[in-house]
């Protein structure tokens, strides 16, 4: 029972890194996870070294369950395939000069 004033906290931001080395990795594999201040440092650190960001809360929320080294489970193949032909894409146009 609350007494009225109880506040719900907001969601607390969550990230999840990948890493796909296709000579190596049978599948990318979660490479950093974390919530809230974790979450933030994440995002920092790849925007200090230019990684790609690509914003999906349901799928980081499957990745953060998810332990660190582990790779993508089958399910997830198709949605990963996705944000990475996405990234590759915008790579492709930054390097290309068309961003």
């Amino acid at each position: 029972m609350t007494d009225g004033n109880t506040r719900r906290q907001p969601p607390r931001k969550q990230a999840a890194a990948l890493s796909y080395d296709l000579e190596r990795d049978p599948a990318p594999r979660v490479v950093a996870k974390g919530k809230g201040l974790v979450a933030e440092r994440i995002i920092e650190m790849a925007k200090e070294y230019g990684v790609p960001l690509y914003e999906d809360p349901a799928l980081v929320e499957m990745l953060v369950k998810l332990d660190l080294g582990d790779a993508i489970p089958y399910e997830l193949y198709q949605v990963v395939a996705e944000v990475l032909s996405f990234i590759y894409r915008m790579e492709r146009r930054a390097r290309d000069g068309l961003l």
